[in-house]
């Protein structure tokens, strides 16, 4: 998926982020982007809930911290928790208004 959680940062750690970039343009709403992200970030492999801090460990217990996605993923990481934290702060917000 072209467009999945930071996927230039990977394209990036494969030697591929140009190649990415110019088939697959940057999403422009960050809304949008960060909606994406906490989709992909807190839902497990087989489709369950979990957290983005869940997440990222089973990603990384599953590639390993050295591998090109284990890297990625340390990468990642900050901006991957900050848009969770910006989707559920506005979920708790849109339920605080009925």
């Amino acid at each position: 998926m072209a467009n999945h959680s930071f996927a230039l940062l990977e394209a990036e750690e494969r030697g591929l982020r140009e190649v990415l970039e110019v088939e697959f343009p940057l999403l422009e709403d960050q809304r949008l982007v960060d909606s994406l992200v906490w989709c992909d970030m807190t839902t497990t492999p087989a489709g369950s809930p979990t957290t983005a801090e869940a997440r990222v460990a089973e990603i990384l217990s599953r590639y390993g911290a050295e591998s090109v996605v284990g890297r990625f993923i340390g990468r990642a990481s900050p901006g991957i928790f900050a848009a969770v934290e910006r989707v559920e702060a506005s979920l708790a917000a849109q339920s605080r208004r009925g």
